[in-house]
């Protein structure tokens, strides 16, 4: 059975727990550690601990960073739902009239007064930085915050992207749609006896806020050597967060509109060759939590490469990873359906996706 802390919210852009399994059952032992430096809604570190193995991971996009931290270091059922109640006695609706009627008009278009008043006060009070709790609490607020059924705070919209502000205005002013009166705090304690159907993992893993070049520093504190990577880079010149997660990143205290280079300023993920560079810095970051015959798993995709130029510019970036290292697997996968086609129809995408993996000698 799925555990239910996998969709705790759907991510555009992400490999599936079947792909961490099957590679945590080849490459792993139980008590080893995984590593994912580009841990998007932290799969891999998740299924990692359900496997009984350890997990580190990061990512740079405040999103992923706030639902794999809430995956891979739960808290108890019971002070999620303490802590909801007390947001719910504790919320006074007025201090938020004028902060709503600041925002723009895409902001009141797509949420019920009342139900955008919430969620500002969400907005500003939950710690998700710092505090386990709030972070799962933002974590089932993200997940929560744009969809398509009533079970979400919002007018009709997409459940994996945030739609451009001027987009969803002209959709639902075609379509007649306004946003129904949501409670929040409700949907959320819902959320959480959903989630919770399933038991958290036993193990507790460990989630940073950071760019990959600097996730060697960031988690140098991990008590053990990396034994095995599973992750998955940005594909080239295929999707950017910034733009995709924008509602996600304001409730996160983002900006109110969808931007580009705020988060990740240096974004090298267009063209070929500033890509690889990027990649070569990414391994180059990662290779001191690396442990010796460490395991390395890498799906990669993108619109401007073929198979031959991305196998061949791969294996050269590994030797910013290892002294040494040896192509045990690769494989193709041909991408018939692609998640853009539910909301770009027509648009021109990634066709495959090359799977590797290596064990590297330090």
């Amino acid at each position: 059975m799925r555990h239910r802390f996998e969709s705790i919210c759907p991510y555009f852009a992400m490999f599936p727990a079947s792909f961490a399994e099957r590679w945590i059952n080849i490459c792993t032992k139980p008590g080893q550690l995984v590593a994912d430096p580009f841990s998007g809604r932290g799969t891999a570190p998740l299924q990692s601990l359900l496997m009984d193995r350890r997990a580190v991971a990061g990512d740079i996009n405040p999103v992923a960073f706030v639902l794999t931290g809430a995956k891979v270091d739960s808290p108890a059922r019971s002070s999620i739902v303490r802590r909801i109640k007390g947001l719910a006695e504790e919320f006074e609706e007025d201090r938020y009239v004028r902060d709503a009627a600041a925002l723009p008009k895409f902001f009141r278009r797509a949420f019920h007064h009342t139900t955008l008043r919430q969620i500002l006060y969400l907005r500003s009070v939950l710690d998700w930085r710092m505090s386990r709790v709030d972070r799962f609490v933002a974590a089932l607020a993200l997940g929560s915050l744009h969809g398509e059924t009533g079970s979400y705070f919002s007018n009709r919209m997409p459940r994996t992207i945030s739609t451009k502000p001027m987009y969803s205005l002209g959709f639902w002013e075609a379509r007649n749609l306004w946003p129904e009166k949501r409670d929040v705090f409700s949907i959320l304690r819902q959320r959480t006896a959903f989630r919770f159907e399933s038991q958290p993992p036993k193990l507790k893993g460990a989630a940073y806020l950071c760019d990959a070049r600097q996730f060697g520093f960031a988690a140098s504190d991990s008590r053990r050597k990396v034994d095995c990577v599973i992750t998955s880079p940005p594909y080239l010149d295929v999707t950017n967060f910034e733009e995709d997660q924008w509602l996600r990143l304001w409730f996160l205290g983002g900006r109110e509109v969808p931007t580009r280079g705020v988060h990740s300023c240096d974004d090298r993920h267009r063209r070929p060759a500033d890509y690889w560079s990027f990649i070569c810095d990414a391994w180059r970051g990662l290779r001191p939590l690396l442990a010796d015959k460490c395991h390395f798993i890498c799906r990669l995709g993108g619109k401007k490469m073929s198979v031959d130029s991305a196998k061949t510019a791969f294996q050269s970036s590994m030797q910013f990873l290892a002294s040494k290292w040896q192509l045990v697997d690769f494989e193709i996968s041909q991408i018939r359906r692609r998640q853009t086609d539910a909301f770009r129809p027509g648009s021109i995408g990634c066709k495959f996706e090359l799977d590797f993996h290596f064990v590297l000698e330090q």
